[in-house]
């Protein structure tokens, strides 16, 4: 796409993405990040990977934690985070992001989450990376299958089940939620929201603040762009991605996006969808 930049903004900083062609709730990334900032972004599936090389600061459910040579995370669906380098010539990584349903099929466990995002267990860690390096570079449909089987009996150590991540009644601001994500193309208020659950605007703002670690325009726009890398996955344009998620314009999508995921719209609809069509 002509004006659309190919790379981070620092050359040092790289990423790619594949998802699998039998599985196209499956993706695959794999980066080395010196420079780049990740800011609040959310994945409606569970997110698995090592690092390589170097370490990551990150947050996540409102806590900081860093990510090292040998550590394997593990992150739950739908919960917002960052990340940027901790060391001085940043960290390489691989992960795999799995819809719940496909990740309870791999396992063999129903309702299952991860208690904690984060493991130092360099074990796991070369073992995960060495699947995940195998996974990306397989064309064969049933090979794939039994290496996504390897890597569902790997992690079972780490997960729990039979009840959620959080469990008990829904807290009261999670209506909230529902609404950002049902209203991503409208513009929203902040009364609009309070009126929600009856509170004033900046109470409302310090208790959502209090309970998700992050603003409702941090959310929404994490929303927005997940919802914008799915309707790039299908091959829908980029000015027709921007208008249904809300953004301004092509250039407010393509900020936004390469600020949350490290890439470009028009590189990781171009990585995608060659992927799926071989």
């Amino acid at each position: 796409m002509q004006g659309v930049p190919e790379t981070f903004e620092s050359k040092k900083d790289q990423a790619q993405f594949r998802i699998l062609a039998d599985h196209p709730a499956i993706e695959l990334y794999r980066a080395h990040i010196e420079q780049h900032t990740f800011e609040p972004h959310t994945h409606e599936a569970f997110g698995i990977g090592t690092v390589i090389h170097g370490a990551e600061r990150f947050r996540y459910r409102g806590s900081e934690y860093v990510a090292s040579t040998g550590s394997v995370v593990l992150m739950n669906p739908d919960e917002l985070h960052t990340g940027h380098a901790e060391t001085e010539n940043g960290w390489r990584y691989q992960m795999i992001y799995i819809d719940p349903a496909t990740l309870e099929s791999m396992t063999g466990m129903r309702s299952l989450w991860f208690k904690d995002v984060l493991r130092h267990d360099p074990a796991c860690a070369r073992t995960l990376s060495s699947l995940l390096s195998q996974i990306w570079q397989s064309s064969d449909s049933l090979a794939s299958e039994c290496l996504l089987a390897s890597l569902g009996s790997l992690i079972r150590q780490y997960t729990c089940a039979g009840h959620t991540a959080q469990p008990g009644p829904r807290h009261r601001l999670d209506c909230v939620k529902d609404y950002l994500r049902e209203h991503l193309a409208q513009r929203i208020t902040l009364p609009e929201l309070a009126s929600l659950v009856n509170l004033s605007p900046y109470h409302f703002l310090r208790q959502f603040q209090m309970q998700y670690h992050v603003t409702p325009q941090q959310m929404l726009m994490a929303y927005r762009l997940f919802k914008a890398k799915q309707l790039l996955s299908l091959g829908v344009s980029s000015a027709t991605v921007a208008a249904e998620t809300g953004l301004t314009d092509q250039s407010h999508l393509i900020r936004a996006f390469t600020r949350r995921y490290g890439t470009t719209p028009a590189r990781y609809q171009k990585s995608v969808c060659r992927q799926t069509a071989i």
